[in-house]
């Protein structure tokens, strides 16, 4: 019976000492698995064509084309992660006894990286690098005379830092920085001249000659406020949302600047998808024109909201 007792003491005493670390629930650290990499590539061909032939109703014979390539390579170890995304997006449309028309023209580059304190937080100290330009003429349509818009002129870069949530940062983040520097580049003389996309207009004497030249280079530093959104509406579906806003501390601060896009990819076989997209913008530098009352001649009007919508269906692949 002595035994038996010491053997029962023994036992509770180690199930009373074992007792407390079963009380308390301990979050566990995501799985670690080491570093990696991910990369990906997308080729996009969209195609469009109307022909008529004796068709009691009218119409233009036309055809329209679109081309997108998209590349991005990601790295994400612990504590860190890299993210890194090219786009390039050129369309073209052309209609019976009508010259051809630029539909799309985008250069875009991305790179952002982020670091978090611990292996389990939702929050990351963050850095982003955004640059945007054309590749080709822009006209204000039939006038193909006179280019609105040439290659880096304009062209924007975005530079900062500031704190990024995102559980699923692919998929889902919130970024806000109290610190970021917009740059306008307007590289073509006769615009910059004029004074386009905010830049300082040339100076010039009575005769009409150049005095001091107009600003290439326009410099701000103000807010800015990411949101990316990535979901699967239903089978097959995607929505992808990305939205931007910018204000400037010195100029106007209070005016924000708008880029939102909205686009629904829908998935018909591994190689035929269908794209609806929204785009829209508003940036108080970019005004617009109106027609003078002298003849010949135009006045600045202000900025107005700029929006495009697509639609297409096409060719994608993924390699």
């Amino acid at each position: 019976m002595r035994n038996v007792f010491l053997i029962t003491v023994c036992l509770s005493l180690q199930f009373i000492h074992a007792q407390p670390d079963s009380l308390f629930l301990k979050s566990k650290a995501p799985k670690y698995d080491g570093p990696v990499w991910a990369q990906k590539n997308k080729a996009l061909v969209n195609l469009s064509q109307v022909s008529f032939s004796n068709w009691n109703s009218g119409g233009s014979n036309s055809i329209s084309g679109l081309l997108g390539m998209e590349s991005s390579a990601n790295y994400t170890d612990k504590y860190f992660t890299w993210r890194n995304n090219g786009l390039l997006k050129y369309g073209i449309n052309k209609q019976q006894s009508r010259e051809l028309r630029k539909t799309d023209d985008l250069l875009e580059i991305n790179s952002d990286i982020g670091f978090k304190p611990d292996s389990i937080s939702n929050w990351f100290y963050s850095a982003k690098l955004n640059f945007r330009t054309q590749l080709t003429n822009g006209y204000k349509y039939p006038n193909t005379d006179e280019p609105i818009s040439r290659f880096l002129a304009p062209g924007y870069l975005f530079f900062g830092g500031g704190m990024e949530y995102g559980k699923n940062i692919d998929k889902l983040s919130f970024y806000f920085s109290p610190l970021t520097l917009k740059a306008t580049f307007v590289l073509d003389e006769e615009l910059a001249n004029a004074g386009k996309f905010g830049v300082t207009p040339a100076v010039y004497d009575a005769d009409g000659n150049v005095i001091v030249a107009g600003e290439r280079v326009k410099k701000e530093v103000g807010i800015l406020i990411n949101n990316g959104y990535e979901m699967d509406v239903a089978t097959n579906i995607k929505m992808k949302q990305q939205v931007s806003l910018y204000t400037d501390y010195i100029n106007k601060f209070g005016n924000v600047d708008v880029d939102w896009r909205v686009d629904f990819d829908f998935k018909v076989n591994h190689f035929v998808k269908a794209t609806l997209g929204s785009h829209l913008r508003y940036d108080n530098d970019v005004k617009t024109s109106k027609p003078s009352a002298v003849a010949g001649e135009v006045d600045e009007a202000g900025a107005k909201v700029q929006w495009k919508q697509f639609l297409g269906i096409g060719f994608a692949v993924d390699f």
